[in-house]
């Protein structure tokens, strides 16, 4: 069997922008509900995600033993993370390829990071 390493195939989204039209969106799930069966198909998928947006999040940090929680999104940034793909890939060449297709499919930039080895 041909060694595979996982990548986490995260999507960027500006949540500044105004949502694009319903017809748009139903498009980019189409797009996205088709690229998956693609990765199932060829035995890549792991799991994958959406995202409710940055303000549902909860950030939880430990200093000096003591916790603190706070609403919403730590980074001051337009751009975060929308949603996910973990899969495998024999190569990031193969990981690329992939990430081009989840860009086309969820109409959103896709960052590609392998994990680290166990």
């Amino acid at each position: 069997m041909m060694a595979t390493t996982e990548y986490l195939l995260s999507v960027r989204h500006d949540y500044d922008q105004p949502a694009p039209p319903a017809e748009e969106m139903q498009r980019a799930y189409a797009q996205v509900d088709a690229f998956n069966a693609r990765l199932r198909e060829r035995g890549a998928w792991v799991f994958a995600g959406g995202l409710c947006p940055p303000e549902t999040a909860t950030v939880v940090s430990v200093k000096d033993g003591e916790v603190m929680t706070t609403d919403g999104p730590f980074a001051e940034s337009r751009e975060h993370l929308g949603g996910f793909w973990v899969l495998r890939a024999a190569d990031l060449d193969e990981a690329l390829d992939w990430a081009r297709q989840a860009s086309e499919a969820c109409l959103n930039p896709v960052e590609v990071r392998p994990f680290q080895a166990e």
